[in-house]
């Protein structure tokens, strides 16, 4: 009932506020009372990369991990696996960043007027002659080939200089 989603919830809070007493209660609490571990792990996931994210990229990693690991062993051994991951994310560094920015382009995506901005002649493949007559292609760097970082625009024009990691203004 509801207490599945009140004890996750203090699962991921008490995770997000680096409380690795809390955390491993509250993930015993869950399994001890019949908690389908894959479900727990599912939500290790998306924890990994909502609220820790690049501030230690190796948690997805973790989290990926402890979710085979449950799914190949199975309750009870697994839970040890989940106790790991879920200390391991207690201490970890946090951050939205990369959840925050994703969020600014998808709000940037609904709010645009009309149809979407076409993808930049320079970006688009050039499988076939005729592309490639079209322009499709036509000036783009590719990066390795050259020693230094190249000037480059990757996104539609009318998008220029738009940074979706800096607060968006409603």
């Amino acid at each position: 009932g509801e207490e599945h989603y009140n004890c996750i919830s203090a699962l991921h809070k008490s995770m997000r506020g680096s409380d690795e007493n809390a955390s491993l209660y509250w993930l015993a609490r869950m399994l001890e009372g019949g908690e389908d571990p894959l479900y727990v792990a599912r939500r290790l996931v998306r924890f990994a990369s909502e609220d820790i994210g690049l501030a230690d990229p190796l948690a997805l990693t973790q989290a990926v991990a402890a979710y085979q690991g449950c799914h190949f062993i199975g309750m009870p051994e697994c839970e040890v696996i989940l106790a790991q991951c879920v200390v391991y994310f207690a201490r970890a560094p946090k951050s939205i960043e990369v959840y925050r920015a994703y969020g600014n382009v998808k709000e940037c995506l609904r709010m645009h007027a009309g149809p979407l901005p076409p993808v930049p002649l320079h970006l688009r493949n050039a499988p076939t002659r005729l592309m490639k007559n079209l322009g499709y292609g036509k000036g783009y760097k590719y990066n390795p080939m050259y020693k230094e970082p190249v000037e480059q625009d990757y996104l539609p024009e009318e998008l220029k200089g738009t940074d979706f990691f800096k607060e968006r203004k409603s």
